[in-house]
Parts: C-alpha cells; structure tokens; sequence
C-alpha cells in the first residue's frame, strides 16, 4: 500500500508514524464512547446514573485529550526525526483499491474499526453498570467500608443504590463526589485512615436532592402505631413492651394539618442550629425563623458568646434520619430482637445481662469476638443446649461490632428517638430557653411526639388506653430524678 517517490517530491508528513496512529485511534474510541454515553444520559435523563456522568464527562474525555497528546507527540518526533536525517526517502500513504492486496487490507481495516466501535460501545455500557453497582462500591473499591456495607445489608434501604443517595444526579455533583474522594483512595493506598471513619458526612449531598426524590416529608402521615419489645436484665428475662403512637403528622397545610414531628420539615419553616462538636450531639444554640418571618431564639444557659456562622447548620432529614441506611444496633437492642424471635433462649437464667456483657467486651477482631462469646456462653450455661443461641449471639456481633476499624453503635449515635442517644433532647431537653421571655423550647415532655397505648406484659399489655398512659419505667427509683434515657441507656445493660 506504500511506494517509494522521488526525493524531490513533497516532504513526509509528519502524520504518518505508528504514535500518532496509535493516538489516533485511541482519541477516535474515546470520541465514539463520549457520543454514545452521551446518548444514553440524555435518552434516560428522568433516572439519570450518577457514575454515568464520571464515565461520559471524565473518562471519556480523558482518554480522549490522552488520544490527541499522542497524534501531537507522534507528529513531534516524526518532525524532529526529519530534521536530523534530510536525505530519508519519504513515503506517503497510498490505497489503490484496482489492487487486490489493498481492498483486503481496507477490507479488514473496516471490519477491525466496526469491531472496535461495538467493543467501545459495550465496554462502556458495561463499566458503567458495574461501577454504579453495590459491588462496586461496598467490595471492589470500598474494602475499608466493610462496617458500612454490612450495616447497609441489613438496613430499610438495602435495595437503594449506593450511589442514589452518595452522588446522586446532576454532572456537578459527580464530580464534586469524587474528587473529594481522592484523599480518601490515597489514605486506603497507604493504609492511613481513621478508624472508625467518621460520621457525618460534612460534604454529603443536601437530603432535599437525594433522600426527597423518594420520600416526601410534607405528607401527611399522621399517627404511626409502633410496638417496642423489651427485656429486662433480672434471671427472668422479664418482658417489658411498649405500644404507642408516634405522631409523624406532616409539613405542609396542602396535604394535612402541619404538626407532629414531621414539623420541622415544613417547607415555610426554618430551623437552623449550632453543634459544638463533629457529631452534632451537643446543640446549645437553635433559632426558629417562623413563616410569617418572627425569629425566636433559644439557647442552653452554659452557652456563652455567639455561635460561629459559617457552622450554623439549617434542619433536613439527615438531623433525625442519620442513620438511615448504616444503623448499628446497640447489644442491648440487638439481644431484645433476638429474644423476641426466639433466637436466643430465654429459659436461659440472666440471658440477657449475659449476652450484653460479652458483647460489649473488647476483642482485638471478628474471629476472637466470636471464640470468645461462645466460650464465654458455655462457661455460663455449661451443660445446656447452647447451639441457637451462641449463633444469634455471634451473628449479632458479625453484623454490629467491627474492631478493625473500631466500628460500633458507641461510635454513631442514632438520632432517630431518644432512647440509646440524645436525639430528640438534643434540643427538646427543657434547658433550651428562648432568649428575651425565658420560656422553654416546645415539645419536652413524652405526649407531645408519641402516646402511650399499653405497655408492661400480659394483662397489662392487653389493656390498650386510646387516651394514652403516663410512662412507667420498669424501675421505680428513677420516678423524679430529670433524667433523660440516654443518661442511662447507652446500649449496655441497665440495672433494672
């Protein structure tokens, strides 16, 4: 396909070189895969893929740019290499398709190029599935996510995406997400990151522009009817349930009466708060800035000064639901579900208190923690059928506690309720005072978000008050003393 032409002829071009072919068709691939990724962002824009925009507006283009660098380093070293040697004879590209030897070769060039496209094209398609998968992200390039991921296993939100709430939609954010990630892929490379990885997310993405593309906050939900089943930590395992209802209501006069806890998403009000510390568990500063614009004020009284505005912090979900999709269960919590499953074996004398305290023990990993437990449950109960629940108890441990990354619920506090952390009294705690008239932030005492239908065991349980109950707390010797449940509950056993 190439002839030999005189020396006087025009020079070589500095085009024909195997580099710049080399980058030529590099740079044709990542143009072919850009317009076909293009393509199906815009043909499926309604459900639009969050890697889809990494892989259409970074990688494609990336290779692209690589592609030309080529074809201009291939044309820089012809023309260098034609400088130094004058008298080379040139050759120039020639197809003559009268020849046989040159429609076999284009013949084949058309096939390997067709080849090439669809190869392009399903090789993207592909990688972009895969790298948008749960696999992808909780396996192959989130190893140090392991806690993480086994939470989310077993969450309310195991059918989401990962990527649906962590990126979500819109070419900004994607990019956004990942280079901010970079630091992150440096510390794995050179395992340094801290354990457990901290929470939460100071960059994540506004929960209007994630979590609101499925719920919808300004619904009226009205009462929910929730049933809680607890065990005491006496030789009994004695049960003690509560049923209430838990008054969601909703955030918007256009589908309901506004009120409940679902208040303080309506889209008229604004909430904003101050924390003093990364988890947001201390709030002693919170102001209130009504729909027709009056502003209310209510600090705790050890709050001195003002707080800084640029960590003043406007209330969405993420403030109540910030566990929506990693929840570890507290050891008190997990053995109560495991109880009321029958699980573990209550006939056990002291299971419960026996259960939690060996969970709670330090173990230098997985493997140890669950020797440890079953040794522990044998030295306990020696003699009894143990097989059921020293697999509920190891299980429990599997999916809660990771001491490789010091992973647990003692390291992320649920705000969702009041019991095991502050949550709700993080600001509803009575001590929160409006500035100016001194009264107490609303919502600080138990009717206000839920109300007592029944609650104790048996016949207790069966009598259901539609007015509501005052709580009685298992242990009379609290009655009085201001406390709140997280004072004492913190996932351990109570004294009962």
């Amino acid at each position: 396909m190439t002839e030999p032409i005189p020396t006087a002829s025009r020079p070589k071009s500095v085009w024909h070189n195997w580099i710049t072919l080399a980058g030529a068709i590099i740079a044709a691939g990542a143009l072919f895969s850009f317009l076909f990724l293009l393509a199906l962002d815009v043909i499926g824009q309604a459900r639009s893929n969050p890697y889809l925009g990494i892989l259409t507006y970074l990688v494609a283009p990336a290779f692209l740019i690589l592609g030309v660098l080529l074809v201009l380093a291939g044309a820089w070293h012809q023309y260098r290499h034609r400088e130094q040697s004058p008298a080379a004879r040139p050759h120039r590209l020639s197809i003559d398709l009268s020849r046989p030897g040159d429609r076999r070769t284009l013949a084949w060039f058309a096939v390997g190029g067709m080849g090439f496209a669809l190869l392009s094209a399903v090789g993207s398609y592909q990688t972009f599935h895969y790298s948008e998968s749960v696999q992808f992200c909780g396996e192959v390039c989130h190893t140090v996510m392991q806690p993480e991921f086994t939470a989310y296993q077993h969450g309310a939100h195991a059918r989401v995406d990962c990527v649906e709430c962590h990126v979500g939609a819109g070419a900004s954010w994607y990019i956004k997400a990942k280079i901010n990630g970079l630091h992150q892929v440096y510390g794995i490379l050179r395992h340094n990151y801290p354990r457990p990885i901290p929470a939460p997310v100071t960059n994540m993405r506004p929960s209007r522009e994630t979590c609101e593309q499925c719920h919808w906050p300004q619904k009226y939900t009205g009462d929910l009817d929730k049933t809680r089943s607890h065990y005491l930590t006496d030789d009994k395992s004695t049960p003690f349930t509560v049923r209430l209802l838990v008054k969601v209501g909703g955030g918007s006069p256009d589908h309901g009466p506004v009120g409940g806890i679902h208040w303080h998403m309506l889209t008229l009000n604004k909430v904003e708060y101050f924390a003093t510390d990364p988890q947001r568990q201390a709030i002693p500063w919170v102001r209130v800035t009504a729909p027709d614009g009056h502003v209310t004020v209510y600090r705790a009284d050890d709050f001195k000064g003002e707080p800084n505005p640029a960590r003043i912090r406007r209330m969405d979900c993420m403030d109540c639901h910030n566990r929506p999709a990693h929840r570890y269960s507290t050891p008190d919590a997990a053995v109560d579900e495991a109880l009321y499953l029958g699980r573990v074996d209550e006939r056990l004398p002291g299971v419960k208190r026996t259960a939690v305290d060996l969970l709670t023990k330090p173990y230098p990993n997985q493997e140890a923690g669950k020797i440890a437990l079953e040794s522990g449950l044998r030295q306990h109960y020696p003699g009894k059928s143990l097989e059921g629940t020293i697999a509920a108890v190891q299980a429990i441990y599997r999916d809660n506690f990771f001491p490789e990354m010091k992973a647990d619920w003692s390291h992320y506090p649920d705000n969702l309720g009041h019991l095991d952390s502050p949550g709700c009294f993080r600001c509803h705690d009575g001590k929160h005072l409006a500035v100016g008239n001194r009264q107490k932030m609303p919502a600080t005492d138990c009717d206000t978000c839920h109300t007592i239908l029944a609650q104790g065991a048996g016949a207790d349980l069966a009598r259901v008050a539609p007015a509501g109950l005052r709580f009685k707390h298992p242990s009379s010797n609290i009655e009085g003393t201001g406390l709140i449940c997280s004072d004492c509950h913190n996932g351990k056993n109570q004294e009962n």
